[in-house]
């Protein structure tokens, strides 16, 4: 029986994209740089995180995030 487990680059990606959508892109960034995690080539990864976005649909995903931690201070 063959058992197929992720590569190490393969699960923190995963993890940078779950992180994206939890966090937003200011702080992931600076998570990243703390956890020295900029080994390889920042601008693929930078495309991979942020394909098809721009900076409308940042903004509007990063005020949904505030707004959101907001209603859950006002419960």
């Amino acid at each position: 029986m063959k058992v197929n487990l992720p590569t190490e680059k393969q699960v923190i990606q995963e993890a940078l994209e779950i992180l994206l959508t939890h966090m937003e892109p200011l702080k992931l960034a600076r998570f990243i740089a703390a956890c020295n995690l900029g080994e390889g080539d920042y601008l693929k990864t930078k495309d991979q995180l942020f394909a098809g976005e721009t900076v409308d649909s940042l903004y509007e995903k990063i005020q949904a995030f505030e707004s959101g931690k907001n209603d859950l201070k006002n419960i």
